[in-house]
């Protein structure tokens, strides 16, 4: 088997329109199909313009894809090999990452910072949608009113994760917040309540309140380093699939929940490859972050279904999923 050509898209599909409202772009982000001569395609997405990955392309034209290691390539080739050896062996992707241990993955709803009643609106299209958690980018000076008013809008059991992006700043700011969330009894966590650079920050936090602080880390030395300031409850995992994976195993053996974003504000074939990999991690039972239905629409043809709160991990061999060519054109910046 040969790679016979590898096709590049640069792809800006908009947001919703509440969030279009105030990010009216998300990144920057390439799809691939790598076709063999046997008539099997691999699909890849990642960060990027397509003559960032030129190079790469001309490299791999030509070659055997079955004699590649994957996991030394970048995205999206990394996955579009993986879905060409599944494909040809019959295996679904996951199986390249080990033992599957759950057929759905759970997943968050999501929100950019907005004004509260605007946040509280979100919240009732994502329950009516079936999910139960939602991830709110928190700002200090409205996150009080945004989480009582979600609760006010849809209930006590759709839990809200607060991603501040650091900007609670300080202990004292970020513990006088907590104290008067706490009564809602809605918050799942913070993730990254305080400076990143003071993990004893985050453990004085943690002493101060019974919500779930969380560190998004971007490799296993970052857990690692954590777990000895014992200062986190759960983790946020980024970085290449294996990178997660090993990070994911160093949280395990302290018995700390995680969850993944391999690629955010994805679109769905980035989605497909996370929660292939999540459906193998053990400990990674909390709402992911990998958000495809933040868009007007997705680029996937079938494959990869949301229901209840929850990705189904797809069954097909390789990635499971195929792409909506006429998606692609319609939305093909380059």
């Amino acid at each position: 088997m040969k790679i016979q050509e590898i096709e590049l898209f640069q792809v800006d599909i908009p947001p919703i329109p509440a969030i279009a409202k105030y990010m009216p772009k998300i990144f920057d982000l390439t799809l691939c199909r790598v076709i063999t001569d046997e008539g099997l395609i691999g699909l890849g997405e990642a960060h990027g313009f397509p003559p960032d990955f030129e190079e790469a392309k001309q490299r791999l034209i030509g070659s055997d894809p079955l004699s590649i290691d994957p996991f030394t390539e970048e995205d999206p080739f990394e996955c579009a090999l993986l879905d060409i050896a599944g494909q040809a062996a019959g295996l679904p992707l996951h199986r390249f990452f080990g033992k599957q241990v759950r057929d759905r993955v759970p997943v968050s709803y999501w929100s950019r910072p907005m004004e509260p009643e605007e946040t509280a609106a979100e919240a009732e299209v994502g329950a009516r949608l079936g999910f139960t958690n939602h991830k709110l980018k928190a700002r200090p000076w409205n996150v009080v009113e945004t989480v009582r008013l979600m609760k006010e809008a849809v209930g006590s059991d759709y839990s809200v994760g607060l991603d501040p992006n650091q900007k609670f700043g300080e202990v004292h700011v970020a513990a006088r917040l907590a104290h008067k969330l706490e009564h809602f009894g809605t918050v799942h966590n913070f993730e990254n309540p305080v400076l990143k650079t003071h993990y004893e920050w985050f453990r004085l936090l943690r002493e101060k309140t019974f919500i779930p602080i969380a560190l998004h880390a971007q490799s296993s030395t970052m857990v690692v380093n954590a777990l000895k300031m014992e200062c986190i409850d759960y983790v946020n995992l980024s970085g290449s699939a294996l990178e997660i994976r090993d990070a994911a195993a160093v949280a395990a053996a302290a018995d700390v929940p995680c969850w993944v974003q391999l690629g955010g504000l994805c679109m769905g074939v980035k989605a497909a490859y996370s929660v292939h990999l999540q459906s193998t991690i053990p400990n990674a039972t909390l709402p992911c972050d990998e958000l495809p239905f933040v868009r007007v629409t997705d680029v996937l043809q079938e494959g990869l279904g949301l229901k209840d709160g929850h990705f189904m991990v797809p069954e097909g061999p390789g990635l499971g999923v195929t792409l909506n060519m006429e998606v692609v054109e319609k939305y093909r910046v380059g």
